[in-house]
């Protein structure tokens, strides 16, 4: 059984459209979807609010993404929420945009809220929702990458797969994980999206031709 829901994210006008915060855009849509309202706790340095007919929280970070952890290992810890009754929802390199899927424990791959709660929780075996923003282009730093907005067609591959995992969210609120699993990772997966370049500038294009033919 799920008791408590992270989304993670950056607080503030400036972040809500970027891809770091896939995770928030899921948990504002379940709490919408809900009528729940998320409330700022300055207790637990968060926005939280509560799925009544579960009894689960919902928590929304409001410290930045790498100090995340500080409010999950502060509500956890006065609700005596077990880290196998967490579910934290993120933004993930690896997948791209309108795939999710779920899995408990694991690496972090470098993303510095999963690596502030981990160190904070001192366990990897909490549950993950991971929401594919695919992978930056190249010679773009992920860091950057993910403090973007992603363009219209990305955000609504995106929304897709947060509208699959809200209709097996409540499988997880219940405890079956498994058949949420097996029902969200079976959905149909989006194109493979083609490698992202930097645009080739004129003289480099120019340069590239000179050194295929040579100087005539």
């Amino acid at each position: 059984m799920i008791r408590l829901v992270v989304g993670l994210g950056n607080p503030g006008k400036e972040h809500e459209r970027t891809r770091h915060n896939a995770g928030f855009w899921l948990v504002e849509r379940f709490a919408s979807a809900n009528g729940i309202v998320l409330r700022k706790d300055n207790k637990f340095q968060a926005l939280v609010g509560r799925h009544e007919p579960s009894g689960a929280w919902l928590l929304m970070p409001q410290s930045f993404m790498n100090a995340s952890g500080r409010a999950v290992q502060m509500l956890a810890g006065f609700f005596k929420i077990k880290p196998e009754e967490i579910l934290v929802v993120h933004d993930e390199l690896d997948f791209p945009p309108g795939t999710a899927r779920i899995k408990q424990g694991g690496g972090i791959a470098g993303h510095n809220g999963l690596k502030d709660i981990s160190q904070r929780l001192a366990t990897h075996d909490y549950w993950r929702l991971g929401l594919g923003v695919g992978k930056p282009p190249a010679g773009m730093e992920g860091a950057d990458y993910v403090l973007q907005k992603p363009p219209a067609e990305e955000r609504a591959a995106i929304d897709a797969a947060i509208d699959r995992s809200l209709a097996v969210l409540p499988q997880c609120l219940s405890g079956d994980i498994q058949s949420a699993m097996q029902k969200l990772h079976t959905e149909p997966e989006p194109k493979k999206e083609p490698e992202k370049k930097e645009p080739v500038k004129e003289g480099g294009l120019r340069s590239s031709l000179k050194s295929l033919f040579g100087r005539k």
